[in-house]
């Protein structure tokens, strides 16, 4: 209570209002006294960081399942089961039939 009864007096944060609670709370307390300018640039850089991050996650799982397939054909070139290839590699039964086509 009393940060938020003296937050206007701060010029900096006090040493004793440390720690993860407080983090956030002093990060709120920057983000209200922006600009309506400032803030849409901070919210579209926001968005920018969240976009890449998708795109990366994205290619990371495309990446991921590539590998799983590769990894099954061979697995199917050896003549090994459906069920061993679906318990090594996470893929579904029907994944597995359809890369045999």
């Amino acid at each position: 209570m009393y940060a938020f009864k003296h937050l206007t007096e701060f010029k900096e944060r006090p040493e004793y209002l440390s720690g993860p609670e407080f983090d956030q709370f002093f990060n709120l307390a920057k983000y209200a006294n922006l600009t309506a300018e400032e803030r849409a640039m901070y919210n579209r850089s926001l968005k920018y960081k969240w976009d890449n991050k998708n795109v990366m996650d994205y290619a990371v799982a495309q990446a991921t399942l590539k590998a799983k397939q590769e990894m099954a054909l061979k697995l199917l070139a050896k003549k090994t089961s459906i069920e061993e290839i679906a318990e090594l590699t996470g893929l579904t039964f029907d994944e597995i039939e359809a890369l045999k086509k």
